[in-house]
C-alpha cells in the first residue's frame, strides 16, 4: 500500500500526477471517497502526468469523459448520478475497461460488481485540517 498525505488541492493534484507514472495501457482506477475529499483533483494530476492539456472536470452528468491527447488515452468516469447497470451497457463501459487506454472511476462503490479483480483502488479521506487529505493506494491483483 502506498500513501500520500497532502495539505491543499495542487499538492493532491501533485499526487496524481506521481501516482500516473505507475500507470500503463489497460489499467483500472478505482476511486473512493466523499463529496469534496479530492478524487478530481487526483484525477487531474493523472492527467497532467500523461501530458494532457486539455480541462479536466467530473463527468457528472456525461457519465465518462475521454481526454486522448496524452501518452495514454484517459476515460475519466463518474457514477454518482449513475440510475441503473443497464446505462454501462449504454456506453459500452466494458469496451473501456477491457481496452488499451487507462480507466479512472470516480464513485467506484456504485459498480462494484462490474469492477475487474486487477484494478488499484485508491481511497481518499479528509485530514485533520479543511485542505489535508490522506490518499490510500492498494494494488489488486
Amino acid at each position: 500500500m502506498q500513501k500520500f498525505v497532502t495539505h491543499s488541492e495542487e499538492e493532491t493534484v501533485q499526487a496524481g500526477n506521481e501516482f500516473s507514472k505507475r500507470l500503463t495501457a489497460g489499467n483500472v482506477v478505482a476511486l473512493y471517497g466523499d463529496l469534496g475529499s479530492g478524487k478530481t483533483r487526483f484525477v487531474k494530476g493523472i492527467s497532467r502526468g500523461f501530458g494532457i492539456h486539455e480541462h479536466v472536470t467530473s463527468p457528472t452528468f456525461v457519465v465518462v469523459n475521454e481526454h486522448l491527447d496524452g501518452r495514454l488515452p484517459l476515460y475519466h468516469f463518474d457514477f454518482y448520478r449513475l440510475k441503473s447497470m443497464k446505462e454501462l451497457d449504454e456506453i459500452g463501459f466494458e469496451e473501456y475497461i477491457f481496452g488499451t487506454g487507462v480507466c479512472v472511476l470516480e464513485w467506484a462503490e456504485m459498480i462494484q460488481q462490474k469492477l475487474p479483480v486487477k484494478r488499484f483502488d485508491v481511497f481518499l479521506d479528509l485530514g485533520m485540517t479543511e485542505n489535508d487529505r490522506i490518499i490510500r493506494i492498494e494494488e489488486k491483483k
